[in-house]
């Protein structure tokens, strides 16, 4: 079987190549890959090569397939997962696979398993761990966002709170609580609002708040406070850049409760502290964006540690549950988290659009591995020369511009 796949060499170096898969063996599985998410890890390992923690030292020699936010259907099984698994399954994979303390993770360390190629064996570890997980849904592309929507589904469930006298650590956010959202009108901001209004454990009150009035209006458009209302949370977006006390209007918001719940979505030294000032007694912070810098630090009030109970986590990714929950929701129409998606391209796309990403603006930059299509952003689909393109665009437009499962099979169905 004939793949077509971008591979990375070394430091800034990919290839976007035609080559050969071997047969699978009694315990892989042969599959078609049809979407992949480009996640800034994939740019960090394209810049880094085998300096990466994930990339193989012998990477030059042996290249792997770089992706691992996809989804597509199982073409073969071999014989040892012929009781669980099924040609013509979709499919969507958990990356973190963690196999016996390795780092191992499709898009960094196999050579014939990644998100960015047409077709990929999948190697045992990925079915002896559950780790490839079946998914029901009308599209592809909410498959390759269960990776990204479990990074958040897991950052929810890793908070937690005690009670006075006890020294057990509750999980959870606190249901019918106060709970804000900083620096939220992002992609991933997105996510956490659809969840957080969507989900079975919801706060009272949700406080999201950005520096953009534009963003924030988008971020309302989609998703409206009549539709928390609703799901019986009130919902209220604020901009918080011309405030000139943030903590006490946010704080006001409360009837000067506080928050039990916040989420910092900017590694930013004054979003963190604004989160740290609004806590309510045995509130919990959690620091969910991911610095790029390695000396990242912030104040923290250590006198409300000690007196009012107040915590900080932090979660770097999601795990096997967190993606079975999302696919569920996703298969249940209770979460979309399309409002990720920016931009769409080709196979032929990958390589510029990967080591070039930390400079293009927006959010998820979606690829379907069978096209080639230049990365275009969905906002400028209506005025493209192509006409496939402009009718795509039309598509988007009548789905309050999101991405959506009609715009996808109309794409791959004309592409």
């Amino acid at each position: 079987m004939k793949t077509r796949a971008v591979r990375l060499y070394g430091a800034n170096d990919l290839r976007l190549e035609t080559f050969e898969l071997p047969p699978i063996g009694e315990d892989e599985i042969l599959a078609h890959v049809i979407s992949d998410s480009i996640c800034m890890s994939s740019y960090k390992a394209a810049v880094q090569g085998a300096a990466h923690k994930r990339v193989p030292d012998d990477v030059a020699e042996n290249p792997v397939i770089i992706g691992h936010e996809f989804c597509g259907t199982i073409v073969e099984v071999g014989a040892k997962w012929q009781h669980k698994y099924q040609a013509g399954q979709k499919f969507s994979i958990q990356p973190a696979i963690n196999y016996q303390g390795t780092l191992d993770a499709p898009g960094y360390s196999f050579p014939h398993i990644g998100g960015d190629a047409t077709y990929i064996i999948i190697p045992h570890q990925f079915m002896e761990l559950g780790c490839l997980l079946p998914y029901d849904g009308d599209a592809y592309f909410y498959g390759s966002l269960a990776e990204p929507m479990s990074c958040i589904v897991g950052g929810f469930h890793a908070n937690y709170h005690t009670k006075p006298g006890s020294y057990v650590h509750t999980m959870e956010v606190v249901e019918g609580g106060n709970m804000a959202i900083l620096a939220g009108a992002g992609p991933m901001g997105l996510g956490a609002v659809d969840y957080a209004i969507h989900n079975d454990r919801r706060p009272k009150r949700l406080v999201v708040t950005d520096i953009d009035q534009a963003r924030l209006d988008r971020a309302a458009q989609i998703l409206p406070p009549e539709e928390a209302a609703r799901c019986g949370v009130s919902l209220t977006y604020v901009d918080t850049s011309g405030l000139s006390d943030p903590t006490a209007h946010l704080m006001e918001l409360t009837d000067g409760q506080g928050y039990n719940d916040v989420f910092v979505f900017a590694p930013v030294r004054p979003v963190v502290e604004l989160g740290d000032q609004i806590l309510a007694r045995d509130g919990c912070l959690n620091f969910f964006a991911g610095p790029t810098n390695p000396a990242f630090s912030a104040e923290l009030n250590f006198y409300n540690v000690h007196y009012a109970s107040t915590h900080i986590v932090g979660t770097s990714g999601g795990n096997t549950d967190d993606m079975r929950e999302s696919l569920r929701l996703m298969e249940e129409g209770r979460i979309n988290p399309a409002a990720m998606i920016t931009h769409i391209g080709g196979l032929d796309a990958v390589i510029p659009t990967t080591l070039n990403l930390p400079n293009i603006p927006g959010g998820k930059k979606l690829i379907y591995t069978g096209i080639d299509l230049p990365l275009v952003a969905l906002s400028d689909l209506a005025a493209s020369d192509d006409p496939v393109l402009r009718a795509v665009g039309d598509i988007v437009a009548a789905h309050n511009g999101l991405w959506c499962a009609e715009a996808e099979a109309y794409l791959l169905a004309h592409k």
